[in-house]
């Protein structure tokens, strides 16, 4: 199926459950600021505030599912079993471990995370009730991320979809009941994510033994040199790339805090829960590119790379357009779905507009990054995940609100995409051109005799 079913056909296969899985978790994940908005603007803040650093701990489980999952499927594709098996077994324990350290070490300095993430006085206490759970619940989140991921790559994203689906469920089902009618307030929606990720991780464990995917083992697990350096290969663009999401948030919610106190935190917030919500579906499109990606280059089909890369970018684009269109038009209706507060539909108003005439660029910014890792070209791919919050995005949050004060806030994110456009093009041209071979040159003439 992999190496030989029409490339759209076989993306659009691929990427349905996970484009399906992704806009469930966008929607579980901004599930926590909807409901929470209900009580006050303070508390919408600190679900903001804490989101940095449910990136950071998103951004380990994806470092070990993306960097496990990569290796095993060209190893798929080049029939090398048993390095698959092992890898899989090894990138499970890796992100275990790590999730383990994360909550034990999060919970003893919580006082100190929960004043460096930019919490106030009056934010303090909803902050520290929604961290201290969300941290306890690290190993489990970090695990379903490398089972999911890891399900994707051997093209069973059907299992990966059910498995977060039914922690969706579960999260979205427990918000109203914790935080409304029981009124548990944060600590309602920190206990409805973790037991929906703890759920998702048991589902897709059973998934992960079903039908011909591997089976993780205890006996599999190899924590050498040459697993972690392929971890670290293929893994450091999604550690890069979801660790300065959590910088550029941690950034983000102090500028925004310094010049326009909670409310512009709680704008600013909601913007990025919404904008989140709506890159799920393009990186589950993408998600559908991946397997195909690392799969036929490792089996030398580099024309079929270079035909689904080109066939995401030109659909996902479209799809942005559309997204767009209809986010610049609807902001204030859309950001006052979550806190009907005018100082925080002012700020989240401006921010979703400025975000919005430069969402189209994602689309590339996205595939060029999803491409590179998947072919194991990590520091082409480390430095293409590290634009639009890392390279870019520090350097003019830094800067622009010091000039333009709280525009400068809300303009940041698009003058980043912008730059980072610039640099992705030339960066994906570099591989691509490398892969359009003559027939007899490296993998060109596999492709040809198939």
């Amino acid at each position: 199926m992999m190496t030989t079913t029409p490339v759209p056909q076989l993306i659009l296969k691929l990427s349905v459950p996970t484009v399906i899985s992704m806009l469930v978790t966008g929607f579980y994940n901004t599930a926590d600021t909807f409901f929470v908005g209900r009580i006050s603007t303070q508390a919408t803040a600190a679900v903001g505030l804490v989101f940095s650093v449910m990136a950071l701990i998103q951004a380990m489980g994806f470092f070990c599912g993306h960097g496990s999952g990569n290796f095993l499927s060209r190893k798929l594709g080049a029939g090398e079993y048993r390095e698959a098996n092992e890898m899989a077994s090894t990138g499970f324990a890796l992100s275990f471990i790590l999730g383990t350290a994360v909550a034990v070490t999060g919970n003893i300095f919580a006082d100190s995370i929960a004043h460096l993430i930019g919490a106030t006085p009056t934010t303090m206490a909803d902050t520290m009730d929604y961290m201290r759970i969300i941290l306890f619940g690290a190993p489990f989140m970090m695990g379903q991320f490398v089972i999911n991921n890891q399900l994707r790559f051997q093209g069973s994203a059907m299992y990966a979809m059910v498995g977060l689906m039914c922690g969706a469920v579960v999260n979205v089902g427990l918000d109203p009941l914790l935080i409304l009618v029981l009124r548990m307030g944060t600590k309602g929606a920190a206990i409805a994510t973790v037991c929906g990720q703890i759920t998702s991780f048991i589902v897709l464990m059973i998934g992960s033994r079903r039908g011909e995917n591997i089976r993780l083992a205890f006996g599999n697990v190899r924590l050498n040199c040459y697993y972690m350096k392929e971890i670290i290969n293929g893994g450091v663009p999604s550690l890069f790339r979801q660790g300065l999401a959590a910088v550029a948030t941690l950034l983000l919610n102090t500028a925004a805090g310094g010049i326009g106190g909670d409310a512009a935190i709680a704008g600013m917030s909601v913007v990025t829960r919404v904008m989140m919500l709506l890159a799920s579906a393009l990186i589950g499109f993408g998600q559908g590119y991946q397997p195909v990606c690392s799969f036929n280059y490792g089996a030398g089909l580099w024309q079929r790379v270079r035909e689904g890369y080109f066939f995401c970018v030109r659909y996902g684009t479209i799809f942005l357009c559309v997204v767009a269109a209809g986010c610049f038009a609807f902001a204030p209706q859309i950001i006052s779905l979550f806190r009907d507060d005018p100082e925080v539909v002012a700020v989240g108003t401006a921010a979703l507009r400025f975000q919005s005439l430069t969402l189209p660029l994602m689309g590339t910014i996205v595939m060029t990054n999803m491409m590179l890792q998947s072919i194991g070209a990590g520091v082409k791919a480390s430095i293409a995940a590290s634009t639009r919050n890392g390279i870019f995005f520090v350097p003019l949050i830094l800067v622009l609100p010091k000039i333009w004060g709280l525009w400068g806030v809300e303009a940041t994110q698009s003058i980043a995409d912008v730059f980072s456009m610039i640099l992705s093009v030339p960066l994906a041209y570099s591989e691509l051109k490398k892969m359009k071979c003559p027939p007899g040159a490296g993998g060109a003439d596999k492709y040809n005799r198939i």
